[in-house]
């Protein structure tokens, strides 16, 4: 890719001269007559090179430099100078310019100079992507793994938004880890020392959620019999995750708008008001602008939570990660399960690559402990293989998993059914329907 220029002179002869040259040599030429221009057009993440004159008309050269280090003080900046400012040029090599030229100046020369700038440059953003990469794997709060080009521009795009003080809409499959994203913004921002606060508004009844939000004060309907502090307000100065968003009643979204909108609540029942210093991530599996257009979402507070917008890539779409991210929960469910972690054969990782996993991570890390369990003897239960077994059908499929995710979550918690109503965000009426119709009992996951 050829590298952007940006030429600031105010003089016609050579900006055109140095542009046709430029341009003749693949570099991506811009000529600005007025710095300030020039100016409104730089950003941190500009991969190209300023050449500057130094004696200018309104804003000269080194004041323009000392603007321009503001915006990125890592910027190649080459200043071009006549022989009566040498001295000006040699200051502006202290202020942090890469370079200065002297009129006139042979072709060759700028050249360079332009090239050498530019290598310096991409040397810069380079290291810096690799810092960027290294902190949203290696940082505070829940990893990011894997290395493909998706996930790397994910880790990138949360690294640069994490304290951006707006609201996030997550759009992700089932499974595709919209908690552990929201997670990641929460602990890695200056937020983190305060409360990260998810609620999941499809596991909540609809007669519960506005109170589970809002909070009550005593008295504000028949059971309250004291105070309770809501969600929202306990996410006070930190972050409040709203995930599976399209399941909120539609009442309940102009409730959420207003808030949005007015930063304060007021509990059930009370006259006062609590002022709100959050950042809302919500997070949703469907698209929620087809919900807009069936007249089931709210198009208002769709806008409203979409002001950055987070897509996770399904695990099918970054099969090269299976491999990583499958011996990673391999090692944790062995620590976990106190056993050694068994090897993974060739035939059993080529099984990995071909399913297509429906539940992305969360069927991969239920795979893994599986595996784990079992002392490697296969990374399916047969006769569920996903797309391995084309004589099962769908449904067959779906249920399986289901079972398998009941039965992992039963066995993490040892049958206690009220953590495993937590983890997968079931009502306690449809965690009891789905055991009985897989038969799974929960004493049969009690520790003896």
């Amino acid at each position: 890719m050829s590298i952007p220029i940006y030429i600031i002179d105010d003089e016609p002869a050579i900006l055109k001269a140095l542009k046709q040259l430029l341009s003749i040599e693949g570099y991506e030429a811009e000529v600005f007559s007025d710095a300030r221009e020039a100016l409104k057009k730089l950003h941190r993440d500009w991969p190209g090179v300023v050449l500057s004159d130094i004696n200018m008309p309104g804003i000269d050269g080194v004041e323009f430099l000392r603007e321009v280090l503001k915006v990125d003080s890592e910027f190649s900046v080459v200043m071009l100078t006549g022989h009566g400012d040498i001295s000006t040029a040699v200051e502006s090599m202290r202020l942090g310019a890469y370079d200065f030229i002297e009129k006139p100046f042979s072709n060759e020369h700028i050249l360079d100079v332009l090239n050498r700038a530019g290598e310096k440059r991409a040397l810069v953003l380079e290291n810096r992507e690799l810092k960027d990469e290294l902190d949203a794997q290696t940082g505070a709060g829940p990893r990011l793994m894997g290395n493909t080009h998706k996930i790397k521009v994910l880790r990138r795009l949360l690294v640069q938004i994490k304290d951006i003080p707006a609201d996030v809409l997550i759009r992700g499959e089932t499974g595709s880890g919209k908690d552990l994203v929201a997670r990641f913004l929460h602990y890695n921002s200056h937020r983190k020392n305060e409360n990260f606060v998810a609620i999941n508004c499809g596991a909540i009844p609809e007669t519960m959620i506005e109170s589970e939000l809002f909070g009550f004060e005593a008295g504000a309907f028949t059971s309250a019999q004291k105070k309770r502090v809501g969600k929202i307000e306990h996410a006070n100065g930190g972050t409040f995750f709203l995930d599976e968003i399209e399941s909120m009643p539609m009442a309940l979204q102009i409730k959420l708008l207003r808030v949005l909108e007015d930063r304060r609540i007021e509990p059930l029942g009370s006259n006062r008001h609590v002022d709100l210093d959050i950042r809302v991530i919500a997070a949703a599996k469907i698209d929620l602008l087809e919900l807009v257009g069936k007249g089931e979402f709210r198009e208002d507070l769709f806008y409203r939570l979409n002001v950055i917008n987070v897509e996770i890539p399904p695990l099918r779409e970054r099969r090269e990660d299976i491999s990583l991210l499958f011996q990673h929960y391999a090692a944790l469910a062995s620590s976990r399960f106190h056993t050694d972690a068994p090897r993974l054969t060739n035939d059993q990782l080529a099984r990995l690559q071909q399913h297509n996993w429906p539940g992305n991570i969360r069927e991969l890390r239920n795979v893994a402990e599986r595996f784990v369990l079992m002392g490697g003897q296969t990374v399916f239960d047969e006769p569920a293989g996903g797309d391995i077994d084309d004589a099962t059908t769908l449904a067959e499929k779906v249920g399986q998993y289901e079972r398998d995710v009941l039965e992992a979550a039963l066995r993490e918690h040892d049958g206690r059914l009220i953590d495993v109503q937590q983890q997968l965000g079931l009502p306690r009426k449809t965690l009891y329907d789905k055991m009985r119709k897989y038969g799974l009992v929960k004493a049969d996951f009690k520790l003896s």
